[in-house]
This record gives C-alpha cells, sequence and structure tokens, in this order.
C-alpha cells in the first residue's frame, strides 16, 4: 500500500508585540511541529536587507520541512524589515538581538505546554533542544543573541560570514556600483563612511541605512558563546553553497569554526550544490541545501538538560 501522504498544517501568522526598547510589532510566521511533542524548536533569523526577500521562498520551504520532521518553527521579521514596525532606517543592530531574543522567547512560552518532559537524574529535565537559525548577517545576530539568551543552543549557519565588516563593505559598493553607471562614483565610498561616522543616514538601494546598525553589523564577528561542558554538546551546522562540481569548503569555515570547537561545540560543515539564491536575479531554489539541514538537526542529540 502506498505510504499516507505528509499532511501540511497551515501555518500561523501573526504579529508578535515587541517588549524591546524599539517597540511595535513583529510580523511572524509559524510553523506547527508535526509531533504533538516537538523534537526541537527553530528559530529562522533572516539576512540583511534585500537579501530577506530573495530568501523568503527558500525559508519557507525549509521551515515546511522542519515542521514536518516534528520542529516548531518560527520565522519572524525583524524590526523595520518585512511587514514589521518601523522603517529599516530606524533599526539598530541591538534592536535586532533583541527580536531574536523575543522570538526565542515566544517559542520557548508556546511549546512549553506540549513537551513530555523526562527526569535524567537529579533534579535536571530534559528539553528538546533551540536551533537558532541564520542566513548570512543572521549567523551574526544568532551568535551575538545566543551570548546573551541564558540557555545553550545549537546553530545552523548558512554561508555565515566571519565577521560583519565585509557585508557592510557589500552593502555599500552598490551605492558606488550605481553612481558609476551614472559616472559620478568618485568619491562616495568616502562620503558615505563620512556620514556614518557623523552620525548620519546613507540611502542604498532603496533602503535607508542608519549608524546604528552599520556600526553594530561592521563590529559583529562570528565567535562562540560560551558554554558550560554539558552533555549532549551544542551543535553547529555549517552549509556553504555552490554551482561548481569543483568547489571547495571557503577557508573562512577552518579558520572560524576551530574557536566554536574549543568552546565545546559539535561542528559539521558540508559545501552543498545550489545557487546563491539570496542574491540571484531570479528567485531561486536549492533544493541539496534543504535535505542537507534536515539531516542535521534529526541526526543530533534531541534533548539538552535543563535544571529546574
Amino acid at each position: 500500500m502506498p505510504a499516507d501522504p505528509v499532511k501540511v498544517v497551515p501555518p500561523e501568522v501573526f504579529f508578535l508585540p515587541a517588549k524591546t526598547a524599539a517597540g511595535g510589532q513583529r510580523f511572524c510566521i509559524y510553523h506547527t511541529a508535526q509531533d504533538a511533542s516537538p523534537r526541537g524548536l527553530v528559530l529562522y533569523i533572516h539576512p540583511f536587507a534585500e537579501e530577506m526577500n530573495k530568501a523568503r521562498r527558500m525559508a519557507a520551504l525549509q521551515s515546511v520541512a522542519l515542521a514536518q520532521a516534528g520542529f516548531a518553527v518560527l520565522q519572524i521579521d525583524l524590526h523595520g524589515c518585512g511587514d514589521s514596525s518601523g522603517d529599516f532606517g530606524d533599526a539598530t543592530w541591538q534592536s535586532w538581538v533583541d527580536d531574536v531574543l523575543l522570538g526565542c522567547q515566544w517559542l520557548r512560552e508556546r511549546t512549553r505546554g506540549q513537551i513530555e518532559f523526562v527526569t535524567a537524574g537529579n533534579n535536571i529535565q530534559a528539553q528538546p533542544p533551540l536551533w537558532l537559525w541564520g542566513l548570512r548577517a543572521g549567523c551574526l545576530l544568532a551568535a551575538e543573541a545566543a551570548r546573551q539568551l541564558g540557555e545553550l543552543c545549537n546553530f545552523l549557519f548558512w554561508q555565515p560570514p566571519a565577521a560583519g565588516k565585509l557585508l557592510v563593505q557589500q552593502f555599500l559598493r552598490l551605492k558606488v556600483a550605481g553612481d558609476l553607471m551614472g559616472g559620478q562614483a568618485k568619491g562616495v565610498m568616502q562620503t558615505m563612511r563620512q556620514q556614518l561616522a557623523n552620525g548620519e543616514s546613507v540611502e542604498i538601494a532603496g533602503y535607508m541605512l542608519a549608524p546604528g546598525l552599520a556600526n553594530g553589523l561592521e563590529q559583529a564577528l562570528l565567535v562562540p558563546p560560551a558554554t558550560v561542558g554539558t552533555f549532549p554538546a551544542p551543535q553547529v551546522a555549517w552549509f556553504e553553497l555552490s554551482p561548481r562540481q569543483d568547489a571547495n569548503l571557503s577557508s573562512v569555515a577552518t579558520h572560524i569554526l576551530t574557536p566554536w570547537q574549543q568552546a565545546g561545540f559539535q561542528v559539521a560543515t558540508q559545501l552543498v550544490p545550489g545557487p546563491a539564491f539570496w542574491q540571484t536575479t531570479e528567485i531561486e531554489d536549492a533544493p541539496a541545501l534543504i535535505q542537507a539541514t534536515l539531516s542535521a538537526v534529526t541526526t543530533t542529540p534531541q534533548c539538552h538538560p535543563q535544571s529546574e
């Protein structure tokens, strides 16, 4: 007999009040885990500026696949992004970090009544792990938020950068490229840098970039939060994409991940065939990345200890 088709539960779409300094509401999409008791909680942290829009389809496809595999998944539009409150120019790096913490708190509260706790020693309970899933700049946000979270978590890194400085530089170059086509590129980069240093926002490709966001992102580094030597060890699943058959994992991965291993994280890296969907002209999919991500989260230990 053919296998029963997997039931797809429609996601829950809502606005989450932001009890943060920035205030307002955050647009959220929640994918309920297929299992009655979630095997894990996943928070998606989107990339920077237009990359967020390019990646929406892949984020949605992966979220549905994770929910079908038994994970509760929350997608959240950060302050000033998408359908959330505020304009992009209102956002700061800390307001985005606060939103990640807000999403983690909401996930824990939402699923608390669905989790079947088990005794795992003296006054210790097991809980499904929290995964912070970031794409590009979202990886840097995940690492920074984890340092403020107060609990162990796992990481899904899609095309992670070593530092935010490179992302800021790439974004500023969009303005330089646009002005170059108009014959006005001379001194553009220096002018923008001076404006940001003077506390002024700059307009790039339709986005107002404020100093509070540019400076925070530029100082962000992909460094691990402290761990306390718990078992099982927290996980880092690092994925890079390339359309080339002969591609190799970036040297960034080797350099950056050594401190994560030294901090007690169990690290797995994988180069996956597929397009750079966050920057392609047309919206593209990377099916191999979806399957590789599913494999990573479903083959790791599914419980972290938590003291009562």
